[in-house]
């Protein structure tokens, strides 16, 4: 019985203390108007990650060929750009990027390797870029048609 009429006042505390993000007199809350406006100030000031190409056809490739594209960007943001991974879809692609801040209006390459030893036909392999930016991830990606040597 005890525990009923706690609820009930743990209840009525929460429904009080919950407006709605409304004044006394009904009208919306200016809390949400500043969260809303520093958002976009915060957008302002951020890095920005602009690729020249987004992705890379290798075409026809001998199986067992390794080959290599550097994908070109730039920081077109206003801070500096901090790239914090690079990943690849598969063991057969590995990836080097810059460890260091890009400052604004600087360039960098995230290059890409992959190795056709064991595959055949049409490969798509994607590279995913973590850094400081908004969206937080950028995927690039590579694609080739792989032949066995009695198809080249």
């Amino acid at each position: 019985m005890k525990h009923k009429y706690l609820y009930f006042v743990m209840a009525l505390g929460l429904l009080a203390a919950c407006n709605n993000g409304k004044t006394a007199d009904g009208q919306l809350s200016g809390d949400l108007v500043t969260i809303s406006k520093s958002a976009s100030e915060s957008s302002d000031k951020q890095a920005i990650i602009t690729f020249d190409k987004m992705e890379h056809d290798f075409g026809s490739l001998l199986q067992g060929e390794v080959v290599t594209y550097s994908f070109h960007f730039t920081n077109t943001g206003n801070v500096p750009l901090l790239i914090s991974g690079v990943s690849t879809s598969c063991g057969c692609t590995i990836a080097d990027y810059p460890h260091e801040p890009i400052a604004p209006g600087k360039d960098g390459f995230i290059k890409a390797t992959y190795d056709s030893k064991g595959h055949h036909g049409f490969q798509s392999r994607a590279v995913t870029v973590s850094a400081n930016t908004m969206p937080a991830q950028t995927v690039l990606r590579m694609k080739g048609e792989v032949k066995t040597p009695d198809q080249y």
